[in-house]
């Protein structure tokens, strides 16, 4: 009988059968014991050593038989064993029957419903504990604090907050703690800044809640700041914490700064926590590291923590490594770890800088085979895909399949119709939004001034952006870039300059920069110098700004100048990007730069390239040279333009392809005056349809004709 007395005894160890019978022994024993003192603690004993409800349901038909059915004690223990074992149901049911409920009671079944998620049944317990006249306990409110979170009902929130007052436990850590992060999960992280400067007792709990209130909310800078600021006390950081400063570290983009808390992260013996390891993979990535970050995924020891896939393949799609994140997503895939939709939306992301139709057809058949298919923020990325892929007609078709359509997804559609020029559709698609009752926002805008300006539709552009603040809409920046690069391509330069110089902020890189693109197009040398010693000052960093002064001075023969240029470049440590056009064939990506000679077919591609030529000659092609090296002679120019990079990946196309098939090129660069020109009389001698994705929009060149009508 000493056993049943020992605290390591552990009946379910040993056979149910046994332990019943066991029981029944006792019941019916004629040995005289103290019968209360041995069955209440051999009970306790048998419910917290349980390990399947329905050795609960045996014990509760014991205590029945016992006459132990209305021990509080052992009920309350029987309702939270059951919550441990998700059935709420019967939790509840032993909580109705009991006649006369006390606090612990109502606190184990309202702890049942938050500890299976049921945060409605929570709320509810607790106003039905109040309104029988039970005073709640600082064990009460946490419960009903988290179901609020969870819920985010910011107006149940303050109710609760005030109940919490009003019963003495506004200055309870554990329940301030609760309501910092409440208000911080219901955006107001106000509130949870005033009920954390409340606190006279500020533990790691606490300073973890405000901290990652602020990062959640956008505000990385004020996380960082509260960081600080904790640091000059004596709590010390756990890994919780951590993670949320990484977030914050990594929003704001500071390498330096997130580079020395991870070296904290490894002097706190902290390396090897999951969550910390995966802010650690999402930091590197986003600040472009992504060999560092990929270090970490490949240490990673879960290989089924999608959170971890996220980071990098996010992480490459947006650090342009493109084909890296859709082979990753891919090897995830065959390694059957399940994606969730943000998964999806980085690969298709990934999918659409690479600019294969094929690759985006396939993840079109992925998507919708999976569960995300539905999905509005999933589809709105597949739109953007199929657009960036060069073919706004799958774009449209994906869109139009679309049952529930948000502004997101119709502004997406509009940008689509920009990116290849075709403004009227861009149009004709806003006026069906607003007819749907979809309010236009600043991205549609965007879109459509976008739009009209790669389709040379002045007068339409210029309406829409005056109608911007019919809609509570106050241009940014890239709304008046775009009107500057309007006006600009059409050849109202001055009246560009004006509309600067009207403007009531102050121009950013993006406007100077579309002066002086279109500045370039139209040879305006003097114009182009303002607009590149006013980006000069904004951004002296930048290659592509001297680059388009150095093509500005080109185009005009001011060769003197574009020397100028090239020493200012040398004296800052610049080089110009390097060109490249990129073209698929049977499902693999083939790169070529100008006068690329590395590929297998090297020859076969060169020889076409001159029967090309030929061809263009005997129709009268006449090259465009005034941009290319001063120092050549008349034969070499046009030797040098015929081995641009988009050229090579033309005549590959040709002899790796059958008659009559389109050709998809993508350049990393704005196609070339003499390129453009060149492929559109190709497109008509080889009777085949070629589109090109340079750096700003499509060319679908047919027929010895661009979709851009010459206006780019």
């Amino acid at each position: 009988m000493n056993l049943l007395k020992h605290k390591k005894f552990t009946p379910f160890g040993t056979h149910t059968c046994l332990v019943l019978n066991f029981i029944k022994h006792l019941c019916s024993s004629s040995v005289k014991l103290p019968h209360y003192k041995i069955s209440h603690s051999f009970y306790e004993s048998l419910i917290d050593n349980s390990i399947h409800i329905t050795h609960l349901f045996q014990i509760h038909g014991h205590l029945v038989v016992s006459g132990l059915q209305y021990d509080r004690f052992l009920m309350t223990k029987l309702v939270n064993g059951s919550s441990d074992f998700g059935h709420v149901g019967y939790a509840r049911k032993l909580f109705d029957e009991f006649p006369d409920p006390d606090l612990f009671m109502w606190n184990a079944v309202i702890r049942s419903y938050s500890r299976n998620g049921m945060w409605r049944n929570v709320v509810e317990m607790f106003r039905w504990m109040r309104w029988v006249g039970l005073w709640p306990d600082r064990f009460s409110f946490p419960c009903v604090v988290k179901a609020c979170t969870e819920l985010l009902d910011f107006g149940l929130s303050c109710l609760v907050h005030g109940q919490i007052v009003v019963y003495g436990f506004g200055s309870d850590v554990f329940v301030q703690n609760g309501l910092v992060v409440l208000y911080a999960k219901c955006g107001q992280i106000g509130l949870a800044r005033v009920v954390f400067d409340g606190l006279c007792d500020r533990t790691i709990v606490s300073w973890t809640a405000i901290i990652s209130g602020y990062a959640q909310n956008g505000e990385a800078w004020e996380a960082l700041r509260m960081f600080n600021q904790m640091r000059k006390t004596d709590v010390k950081p756990d890994w919780i914490l951590l993670v949320s400063v990484m977030r914050a570290y990594t929003d704001v983009d500071d390498l330096e700064q997130g580079r020395s808390l991870h070296g904290c992260v490894i002097k706190t013996g902290l390396e090897d926590e999951s969550d910390l390891v995966i802010s650690l993979t999402a930091f590197y990535a986003k600040c472009g590291h992504v060999t560092v970050a990929r270090s970490f995924f490949d240490q990673m020891k879960n290989p089924n923590n999608v959170m971890m896939w996220n980071a990098m393949i996010s992480g490459y799609a947006k650090n342009g490594h493109a084909e890296e994140a859709v082979d990753l997503f891919r090897g995830m895939i065959s390694r059957n770890v399940q994606p969730d939709s943000i998964t999806v939306r980085s690969a298709i992301l990934a999918c659409a800088q690479v600019g294969s139709l094929k690759l985006a057809q396939w993840m079109d058949d992925y998507v919708r085979k999976s569960k995300y298919g539905s999905g509005i923020f999933v589809i709105t990325t597949l739109i953007d895909m199929y657009a960036k892929c060069g073919s706004v007609e799958s774009a449209r078709a994906v869109f139009d399949h679309a049952s529930d359509k948000d502004v997101v997804m119709w502004s997406a559609m509009i940008m689509g119709y920009a990116l290849h020029g075709q403004g009227w559709e861009a149009i004709y698609l806003y006026h069906a939004m607003k007819r749907e009752g979809v309010c236009p926002n600043d991205v549609t805008f965007i879109g459509l001034l976008t739009a009209c300006s790669h389709s040379g539709l002045v007068k339409q552009g210029w309406e829409l952006f005056h109608c911007m603040r019919d809609f509570g809409i106050k241009p940014r920046n890239e709304h008046y870039s775009c009107v500057v690069d309007l006006l600009g391509r059409a050849g109202y330069l001055k009246q560009a300059y004006v509309f600067i110089m009207k403007m009531p902020i102050e121009p950013s890189v993006s406007v100077w920069g579309a002066l002086l693109s279109t500045c370039k197009i139209h040879r305006s040398v003097t114009l182009g110098e303002y607009a590149a010693q006013k980006l000069f000052s904004l951004d002296s960093y930048n290659t592509g700004h001297y680059v388009q002064l150095s093509n500005l001075y080109a185009s005009t023969r001011m060769w003197d100048q574009v020397a100028y240029v090239r020493v200012l470049m040398k004296e800052k440590g610049l080089t110009k990007y390097l060109g490249y056009s990129v073209i698929e064939i049977n499902g693999k990506l083939h790169t070529f730069h100008a006068g690329d000679m590395s590929h297998p077919r090297a020859k076969e591609i060169f020889d076409e390239l001159q029967r090309l030529e030929r061809k263009l000659k005997d129709v009268g092609f006449v090259p465009h040279t005034e941009s290319v090296l001063h120092d050549l002679n008349h034969e070499e120019k046009e030797e040098n333009l015929c081995i641009h990079s988009e050229r090579i990946a033309v005549a590959y196309g040709l002899i790796s392809t059958a008659p009559g098939t389109t050709l998809r090129i993508t350049k990393n660069l704005r196609a070339c005056v003499n390129c453009h020109s060149a492929i559109k009389l190709i497109s008509k001698l080889v009777e085949r349809e070629i589109v090109v994705r340079d750096a700003n929009r499509f060319h679908h060149f047919k027929d010895g004709l661009c979709s851009c009508g010459d206006y780019w």
